[in-house]
């Protein structure tokens, strides 16, 4: 498509570092700055309503997780085709999807979401922040579609969460974690949120560290202005939590945050 090949143009390089950001950011002007305004925002504003409500009622008939899944990969699936980022996956063959690893994913963009629908080849659930249930439609469909609700202000409220998390990855479904807790607001990893890693060490499943690349350039905080560019999800190696109890959670977490961020650097 024309905006991707706009795109590739303007990048010359996909990289993390932030001067190659500075200097990729130089090429979007007004152009593409009322190309996100007035098409790529209503659209995904369209798609979150449109699917949004239509799938409260179907999701009453038949598995009701599986069909909220369907739902949701397939508008994440119309944004990724909106916005024109193409997207490179490395290293999904390291991974054995039929078991239910926890994916540790650096988080930098609220694009991120569709990123992980569309490119994870598999049922799952993620662990997101109380406050999203605020939010008309995406706070109902995360209530309705068996996520974990986090509330990281009073973590005593979110033991039934828990509980349901651990059961959920005992019986086999898989679960997306963003250890740092929010969004970057530099683009920069940060630090791993203690207990971040509780769940896969309560279930003893292994971790696989998930590097998302582009998206903080994509569409950072603060802003509705999506520029098309390429993207990439780096998949690494499973770690395992064998032997790791809570004691040493903190040195779980530090070898989780370094392979997350080696995948992230890595050129």
């Amino acid at each position: 498509m024309d905006n991707a090949v706009e795109a590739a143009e303007a990048t010359p390089r996909l990289t993390s570092s932030r001067p190659a950001t500075a200097a990729v950011s130089r090429h979007y002007g007004w152009p593409s700055r009322l190309r996100s305004y007035l098409i790529f925002d209503p659209l995904i504003w369209m798609y979150t309503v449109v699917l949004g409500i239509v799938s409260i009622p179907v999701s009453l008939f038949g598995n009701q997780g599986r069909i909220l899944h369907g739902f949701a990969r397939f508008w994440s699936w119309l944004i990724m085709k909106t916005i024109a980022s193409p997207t490179k996956v490395i290293g999904m063959e390291k991974v054995d999807t039929s078991k239910p690893y926890v994916y540790a994913v650096n988080h930098a963009s609220a694009l991120d979401i569709p990123v992980l629908y569309v490119y994870l080849p598999f049922e799952f659930r993620i662990a997101f922040k109380k406050e999203l249930l605020s939010y008309p439609i995406v706070g109902w469909h995360l209530n309705r579609s068996g996520q974990i609700c986090v509330d990281q202000q009073n973590p005593s409220r979110s033991i039934g969460s828990i509980r349901a998390a651990l059961k959920s990855l005992k019986s086999g479904m898989p679960l997306v974690i963003f250890p740092e807790g929010g969004r970057t607001p530099d683009g920069e990893i940060k630090p791993f949120l203690p207990g971040a890693l509780f769940l896969a060490i309560k279930a003893q499943v292994d971790i696989v560290p998930v590097a998302l690349v582009g998206t903080f350039d994509l569409l950072p905080m603060n802003t509705y202005h999506i520029k098309c560019r390429p993207l990439e999800m780096r998949v690494g190696q499973p770690i395992s939590t064998a032997g790791y109890t809570l004691r040493n959670m903190e040195a779980l977490s530090d070898r989780v945050h370094k392979a997350v961020e080696d995948l992230y650097k890595r050129g």
